[in-house]
């Protein structure tokens, strides 16, 4: 399926389902959003010289990672069961999401240690940082369906690591071209971020909140990707 037969079909998901999406995924975003708001104003007061970590920075952190798990398991469990034909209650996709929780945060952990290691790795050579961070962007593009591998498929973390390398493999051109839709995403919502900073903060978190809903376009049209390319994949894992 060509690429643009995948955006509109995820554009015409995301339109007739916007309502039910929003209901299910905005509370947990105004979480989301309102502690990475927190984090980002205490890295911005904090002493350059002496930087302090405390306990509250690190349960926020852990919360942060617990409720995007909830987020991503919930959104991809409902594009799951849409994608079947069954209408099941925002209740009931939130209560069965919470089971894929321990394995998303772990496959997260894995996956993200091994997108940054490259950039890491070679920017203790200078300049040679820009060669890790071209492979730090096309480990992410292939390990972009972890969290689907995991839900979907039922694998634990580490076969969902090692399944979404394999099956991103024929799609991995595809798959990076929609992860360049977060760039826009990107532009728009700091761009809104900065003209509603003036205002003040309440306005922000909105601005930063709907931003992000918008935003989850792109995880939808990875989903239908996935789907369309899916049907080789028990050759593959």
């Amino acid at each position: 399926m060509s690429l643009s037969a995948i955006l509109t079909e995820a554009y015409n998901f995301f339109r007739n389902h916007i309502s039910q999406l929003a209901i299910l995924t905005v509370p947990i975003l105004f979480v989301q959003v309102g502690i990475q708001m927190w984090l980002g104003m205490e890295i911005n007061s904090a002493d350059l010289e002496n930087p302090q970590f405390g306990a509250s920075h690190m349960a926020a952190m852990i919360v942060l990672l617990l409720v995007f798990s909830v987020l991503i398991a919930s959104l991809t469990l409902f594009m799951e069961v849409r994608s079947h034909g069954h209408e099941p209650s925002n209740a009931m996709i939130l209560k069965t999401s919470l089971s894929f929780v321990p394995g998303l945060l772990l496959a997260g952990v894995f996956s993200g240690m091994a997108i940054i290691a490259p950039v890491m790795l070679f920017a203790a050579f200078g300049p040679l940082w820009l060669i890790g961070l071209v492979m730090s962007i096309y480990i992410f593009a292939r390990l972009a369906y972890v969290n689907f591998m995991v839900v979907v498929e039922r694998l634990t973390p580490l076969a969902a690591i090692k399944g979404s390398f394999k099956f991103s493999g024929p799609v991995a051109f595809k798959t990076l071209l929609l992860l360049m839709l977060y760039i826009p995403f990107s532009l728009i919502g700091g761009t809104l971020s900065s003209l509603a900073e003036s205002v003040g903060l309440p306005l922000m978190l909105i601005v930063e909140v709907i931003v992000a809903f918008f935003g989850l376009f792109v995880n939808v049209a990875l989903f239908r990707l996935y789907m369309v390319s899916r049907p080789n994949i028990d050759e593959q894992v």
